[in-house]
């Protein structure tokens, strides 16, 4: 997947179909814009994701700018579904004050080379969030680009969308936002070098510290799976700061993985999590602490996905 990012000065010479929007959640309505462009292809179309760098939340300063799928997260799941080029175009006070008559002919017809583009109901850009699906109708012609509406997918009686798995997920009901998302919740990151006390414990653990702008469940273990190398582990996950190690510890998600015995720090992983299992706590002691681990562990074992 080819990744644009950081400028405004691009030129794509093969005629692409795009969709365009935040995709915070990648959720299963988003999906539907994904599949429209990924089947321009037979056209001979290259699909192209159009997003904005940094989410609009974050340049006008939301109440709460943490995000369901972070930009390292997005490049993860656009290129795991085939999209061909991603653009992560600089959102600046500048460039969100771009009129959106000029951003459907500078942008999409002229930098972009558009030839279709599948548009949400919702859809909004450019100064005031005029631009809409409707304006986009009504210059495609012109601009030599087709547009296709996409109505808003619902599920049990409730239209899909980013808000809806936020919920989900700061309730700790990651069945529900699996199903909303079509995936389970996504944490990717680096593995770090922790105290390593899971490893003296008996139980070598891999760690990852998300970014600030990361919205994480509950503290508490989950039922967990983890992606490193091509190839999925099943795990058991803690999400949290590890109350009984030490006071003011770091935010992270700290994973066991079943089967693997492995020193892997500095690499990638990508760690779904798939069922809560308990809350995170204090133990008086370490010795209590490997208790639970151990029942936890135990329990991870006989958990089945989807069951």
């Amino acid at each position: 997947m080819e990744i644009i990012t950081g400028t405004t000065d691009f030129y794509l010479e093969k005629d692409t179909a795009a969709a365009i929007g935040k995709f915070d959640g990648v959720h299963i309505g988003h999906r539907r814009l994904l599949e429209e462009i990924q089947a321009c292809k037979k056209n001979g179309m290259a699909s192209c994701v159009f997003t904005f760098d940094p989410a609009p939340a974050v340049l006008f300063g939301s109440r709460d700018s943490r995000e369901l799928t972070t930009r390292e997260e997005k490049r993860i799941l656009f290129e795991r579904m085939g999209v061909d080029i991603l653009i992560e175009f600089p959102l600046t006070l500048e460039s969100a004050a771009m009129p959106p008559e000029i951003f459907a002919e500078e942008v999409l017809a002229k930098r972009m080379n558009v030839r279709f583009v599948a548009a949400g109901r919702d859809l909004s850009f450019g100064a005031g969030g005029r631009g809409n699906a409707e304006l986009l109708c009504r210059m495609g012609p012109e601009l030599g680009f087709a547009v296709k509406t996409i109505d808003k997918v619902s599920l049990d009686g409730r239209e899909v969308s980013s808000t809806l798995v936020r919920g989900r997920v700061e309730s700790g009901d990651l069945a529900g936002a699996e199903k909303l998302m079509g995936m389970p919740y996504l944490v990717a990151g680096t593995v770090t070098t922790g105290r390593k006390l899971g490893r003296t414990l008996g139980f070598p653990t891999v760690n990852i510290l998300p970014p600030g702008n990361k919205l994480l469940p509950p503290n508490g273990v989950y039922y967990s799976s983890v992606r490193h190398g091509g190839k999925s582990y099943r795990a058991i996950s803690n999400v949290g700061c590890k109350p009984t190690i030490a006071a003011g510890e770091a935010m992270s998600v700290e994973s066991f993985l079943y089967d693997f015995d492995r020193e892997i720090y500095g690499e990638e992983i990508q760690v779904s999590l798939h069922r809560f299992r308990r809350p995170e706590r204090r133990f008086e002691s370490v010795e209590a602490l490997k208790r639970q681990l151990e029942q936890d562990i135990a329990a991870g074992r006989e958990w089945r996905p989807f069951s």
